[in-house]
């Protein structure tokens, strides 16, 4: 049985909410840091937010458990391309939504179990898990 994994980040915020700003590292893998600012979450101005970390995580994740859904049906794919989108509404302030559009080459696969795996999948993934206050639509493609 694997062992439970801890994944680390942090960030260091300096100043105020609006006029403030940021960085986000990846602790555990050292493998990028992110500059953060209000006005990227709020305005969609250059810069990274934590909704657009939160988007990259859930394609990722979505990814991985559908390979592994394909899989255990038999039916590997050769590819798989997700794309997430996380609406974040700053009158609120809140996550509104979370959009999930997947294309995938799988072969010898139907239609019916092909939509069946990424509906399962769109609540069976960890993210997903972990995001299920959010509502999440699914757009599934077979290439």
């Amino acid at each position: 049985m694997p062992k439970p994994v801890v994944n680390k980040a942090s960030t260091v915020w300096n100043g105020d909410l609006t006029s403030g700003s940021g960085k986000t590292s990846l602790d555990s893998s050292g493998a990028a840091s992110f500059d953060m600012g209000w006005s990227a979450r709020s305005e969609g101005v250059k810069g990274t937010n934590p909704e657009e970390l939160i988007a990259a995580a859930h394609a990722t994740c979505y990814s991985m458990a559908f390979a592994h859904g394909l899989k255990e049906n038999g039916t590997p794919p050769e590819q798989i391309n997700t794309n997430a989108e996380v609406t974040f509404d700053a009158s609120i302030p809140a996550i509104t939504g979370i959009k999930l559009t997947v294309n995938a080459q799988v072969p010898d696969i139907s239609e019916d179990d092909f939509q069946r795996i990424a509906e399962e999948t769109k609540t069976g993934c960890p993210v997903s898990k972990a995001l299920e206050a959010v509502p999440i639509e699914l757009s599934a493609t077979l290439a």
